[in-house]
């Protein structure tokens, strides 16, 4: 028996899509990827959010058999609503992945995390033969941390000490990010709160020095990681 799933159904992207053309290139250009029998990692954010509708499009015209693995519920759920068949790492590893990010550098190093997904990105990342980050220009910098701080994942009863040794490691300011939509801080897809770290300098280090801080799940730095950067 199946739900009456208006809710699904009606599903729309959660805010203005900026570049939607450049983006809706770049989606076809990942649709284009998509091989017989793949199983391919889907990460988040407003261009992989338009990949899907490219992906839809090519399965529903060619009849290929794909697996996806989502990682976020927004995600997820737009599967759902485009009929997108969908699996775990518990069960597939995935052929490729895709994915956005919030800054690039020459280095093709990477910040995400504003959609509060990180740890399962860098989960599907590092289980991936193959990951293409989408961007447009405005993504790319000279500098990690020049546009946008780096999003850290923390388990809430650590927030003040995670603070602390955060800023121990040259963070400028450190700030909870707070919820638009609902009263109090936003919850990521593993339920943590995030805190928000202005860096003047990010080092080839700073990763795993963020990781080594008790309560860190995950950081939203991508250093040093083999990814293909494709441009909107």
């Amino acid at each position: 028996m199946e739900w009456d799933n208006n809710i699904i159904s009606n599903l729309k992207w959660s805010d203005n899509i900026i570049n939607r053309e450049g983006k809706e290139r770049v989606a076809k250009d990942i649709a284009s990827k998509m091989q017989d029998g793949d199983t391919i990692g889907v990460g988040s954010g407003s261009t992989v959010y338009l990949a899907l509708f490219a992906m839809q499009e090519r399965l529903r015209r060619e009849n290929l058999s794909i697996l996806v693995i989502p990682a976020s519920l927004e995600i997820s759920m737009t599967c759902v609503q485009l009929g997108i068949p969908q699996t775990t790492l518990l069960d597939k590893k995935p052929d490729w992945t895709f994915d956005g990010a919030d800054e690039v550098d020459p280095d093709r190093s990477l910040i995400k995390g504003r959609g509060g997904a990180m740890f399962k990105e860098k989960l599907l990342i590092r289980n991936s033969k193959e990951t293409y980050i989408i961007v447009d220009d405005s993504k790319l910098v000279d500098r990690l941390g020049s546009k946008f701080p780096v999003p850290i994942e923390i388990f809430p009863s650590s927030l003040l000490y995670a603070e602390k040794e955060i800023r121990s490691l040259g963070a400028r300011d450190v700030a909870l990010r707070m919820a638009k939509g609902k009263d109090g801080p936003v919850i990521t897809e593993n339920g943590n709160f995030v805190l928000d770290a202005w860096f003047d300098s990010i080092d080839r280090n700073m990763e795993s020095e963020i990781k080594k801080i008790t309560g860190v799940i995950e950081s939203g730095l991508f250093i040093g990681y083999d990814v293909k950067i494709i441009e909107a």
